[in-house]
Order: structure tokens, then sequence, then C-alpha cells
């Protein structure tokens, strides 16, 4: 499962599963630092980055949110690192190395290391969303759908609407709705579908000493869906097409044991689909701050 969207709601319900999963002493200790010893330590500061991204201070920051692969999808779908993120403006890759070096760097005084882990806790569910590791039509920012009677780009609907809508809305504050929607995939992590699999697989690759490789992986991993489930990014470019939530694709997907599957209503072909990695947010990272 992939969220990420404008009301914050996906990154601080991603930032909740990763406060189920951490240990005790990671715990204690970014509670110390983001000075936050409540349970919402980390979901509180989730979407901090996007907040200051349009500052005249945090302008800097906005090219650190993705990294634009330069493949020709539906043909191939890659990223490398030395072609795919500027040198000047950076990317999510670097910036995941730069702030967990800061992060990890006890030299540094406290309000820095705070800084970057609210920013390493932001970018780790950045680069999870496929889109955010592709170049065409600026990231399916190009690419106008109409979902739910509204006309969107599709960065927008992944982003925003997809969520949104399997949880029957957000009103007010997205807090509860994200704290509640949390334990619920928490548990299919642990003792549901996925819970073999979390164990044995979602951690491979990870490692908190080389987070360039690290974060390459995840990069490398959502971009791959650009071509296996995304071949609409070249194929529907520039025209309007009008998605919708197939019942039996709502109910899965409200689980992270199940794909997540949009279709094009007059074809239906897929057209995204991907497995949930949350517990790679919660234990691939997070676990190796302490």
């Amino acid at each position: 499962m992939l969220i990420r969207w404008t009301t914050g709601f996906g990154h601080i319900t991603v930032a909740y599963i990763a406060s189920n999963f951490v240990s005790d002493s990671t715990t204690s200790y970014l509670q110390t630092l983001l000075r936050n010893d409540t349970g919402d330590y980390l979901a509180g500061v989730a979407t901090w980055a996007d907040s200051i991204r349009y500052t005249k201070w945090g302008r800097f920051t906005s090219g650190f949110h993705f990294i634009d692969a330069h493949d020709n999808p539906p043909t191939y779908c890659g990223v490398d690192y030395d072609r795919d993120c500027k040198k000047e403006a950076g990317c999510v890759v670097s910036a995941l190395q730069n702030y967990t070096s800061q992060l990890l760097d006890t030299e540094l005084p406290l309000w820095r290391r705070a800084q970057a882990a609210k920013f390493v806790i932001h970018f780790v569910g950045d680069i999870h969303q496929p889109l955010h590791t592709e170049d065409v039509a600026r990231g399916g920012n190009g690419i106008h759908v109409t979902f739910e009677g509204k006309e969107l780009n599709l960065h927008h609907v992944w982003d925003t609407s997809i969520a949104e809508k399997l949880v029957g809305g957000i009103r007010r504050k997205p807090y509860p709705f994200a704290k509640k929607w949390a334990d619920e995939l928490t548990e299919e992590i642990k003792s549901g579908k996925y819970a073999a699999e979390s164990k044995s697989g979602w951690l491979r690759g990870t490692n908190i000493t080389d987070p360039i490789a690290t974060a390459l992986g995840w990069a490398v991993e959502g971009n791959a869906l650009v071509c296996t489930t995304g071949k609409f990014l070249v194929t529907f470019e520039g025209q309007r097409q009008k998605l919708t939530c197939l019942g039996q694709y709502c109910q899965k997907a409200r689980k992270p044991s199940r794909a997540r599957s949009w279709e094009r209503t007059t074809t239906k072909r897929p057209l995204l689909s991907s497995r949930s990695r949350l517990q790679r947010l919660a234990s691939g990272w997070l676990l190796g701050w302490t």
C-alpha cells in the first residue's frame, strides 16, 4: 500500500504504523529528540516537510520529495542515481542519505537532529510512491483524470483521493482516522496474511549504514510498477480518463495483505497495483536509528 496525500492523512497513517513497530529505545530516543512523549511523536511531524517546502526558507527542499527516472516506460523502467538525481537540486535518495547522516551525528545540536528526523520520516513515505520515482508526465501530474466527479491529475488522485475514499472520507482533523486505520493495518502486518512475508522479506536490502543503496532499492522497486502496471503513463498522457474504485478492489485495498488495483472504466484494464511496504518504514529504517 502506497499512501501519501495533501491532507497529510497518508503520512500520518504511516507514522502511526511505524510507532507501532519501533523498539522501546528508538521510541525513547525520538520522543526526547522531538520533544513529544505521546503516541503522536512521529505522526505529529509526518507532514512537516510538506509544510515548509513552499516557504522562503524551505524552498530549497522542494526537489527532495522525488527522483525523476529518465527511463522509457512501458518499454523500460529503471532508476539510475547518477542519471536521475539532480546534482544541484538533489532528490529523495540523496535527501535520505543526507538527513539520515545528520540524524545519526551526535556532534550536531539537538535541533539539527530533530529537523533531520522530520525529513527522514516524511521522505521514506514519499519514496514508496511510484509516481515520486518517475519523470513521465511530471510524475503523473500531466495525466488528467476524472475521479468521483472531480477533474484532477493522476498524481493527486494517488496522493489524496484514493485513500480518503477507502476510509470513507476525512472529516475535520485526520489524526483520529489515521490512528484507527493504522491500528487495523498493524494487526494485519503482525498477525494477518502478511505476517510471514513481513518477517522474512520486508527488511531485505535495508542497511542503515548505506542510506543511498537502501533508498535506491526502494525507488527501483516502486518505479518498476510504472512499467508492469502503469503503461497508461505513455498511452494516456494528455487525455482525461475516468477512474473509479470498483467495490471489490476497495474492499481488498483496506488491508495491506491485498493488492491495490485501479481500473479505467472504459476497458477494465488495471492502472495501478502495489503491495504494502509499511513495515519497511517502521522496521527497516526507524529501528536502525538507535
